[in-house]
């Protein structure tokens, strides 16, 4: 070896990995969504697929573990339009297909191996696609609302009626979905709503079909508020405000996973608080 050099981190294994989340809380028979960054949780032996075999070990087989997905649509471009002109920009488009299409990027490239790990079970719908693996998948999914699929009697809603968690792991701080579900329940008037198409698979052959719920993209009212002091209002949207906030409350748990910083919090918790913070603090958007 060069002087100066170092070699690089001998890969854990999934065993490993899967007794720092035994440290950090989790345990058997825990539903459990997921966030994590491989890059931030360091060298895993099997990379993404040891990631997986870890958090399986750690959940068992009566556990539970959840992502959201999101999808690459290649027609997504439509939505840009005018929603007038769509259907006609998508005659004759390849349906999506919730099966190949691979997750957003941003995502990263562990929900993509969980997406196709086997076992791992992926819903339909374009706009908020998740995927699940366990016990409790199919109740998950079972009869999802396509419309406001993180609202009422949605995945992230079932989440935390049945008691399930978050598990963070090296990501960032604005980087936690359950808060959408969060969003449906803040009394915020004026929540901005979108409304987008896709072509889909019906069930007499390829359709266009639309997709309504709050705006999960840009957020449910602009942020920061207008006209608040530069200085009062980080950088960060305002998930990553709330994250920042309940964790410094000191709720929720902490621990190292890998390299990477963890929490584990309680998801009807985080909602619950999330859903008063939004209520006190965002404003209707002009």
């Amino acid at each position: 070896m060069m002087l100066g050099m170092t070699s690089p981190a001998t890969p854990r294994s999934p065993d490993e990995i899967a007794s720092d989340l035994a440290r950090l809380g989790v345990r058997a028979g825990d539903a459990l969504m997921v966030h994590a960054s491989l890059r931030k949780l360091g060298p895993v032996r099997g990379g993404a697929r040891g990631v997986i075999e870890a958090l399986d070990a750690a959940v068992g087989s009566d556990g539970t573990l959840l992502m959201i997905l999101g999808a690459v649509v290649e027609h997504e471009w439509v939505n840009e339009h005018p929603e007038e002109e769509r259907a006609a920009l998508l005659e004759g488009v390849a349906p999506y297909d919730p099966l190949a299409s691979p997750v957003l990027p941003e995502v990263g490239y562990l929900a993509e191996a969980f997406r196709t790990h086997p076992g791992t079970v992926v819903t339909d719908n374009p706009s908020g696609r998740f995927a699940a693996r366990g016990r409790m998948a199919d109740a998950l999914f079972r009869n999802a609302p396509w419309d406001d699929y993180y609202g009422p009697d949605s995945p992230l809603h079932r989440l935390c009626d049945a008691g399930g968690r978050v598990l963070r792991v090296g990501a960032n701080p604005d980087t936690t979905t359950v808060l959408h579900h969060a969003e449906y329940l803040a009394d915020v008037p004026g929540k901005r709503r979108v409304r987008r198409h896709y072509r889909v698979r019906g069930a007499n052959g390829p359709e266009t079909r639309s997709v309504e719920c709050l705006d999960d993209e840009h957020g449910i009212v602009d942020w920061p508020p207008e006209g608040s002091p530069p200085v009062a209002w980080p950088d960060d949207d305002y998930f990553a405000v709330i994250l920042q906030a309940y964790l410094g409350e000191g709720r929720g748990a902490r621990g190292i996973v890998g390299d990477a910083d963890a929490q584990l919090i309680d998801a009807a918790d985080i909602v619950a608080y999330g859903a008063r913070w939004m209520s006190e603090r965002l404003r209707p958007s002009r």
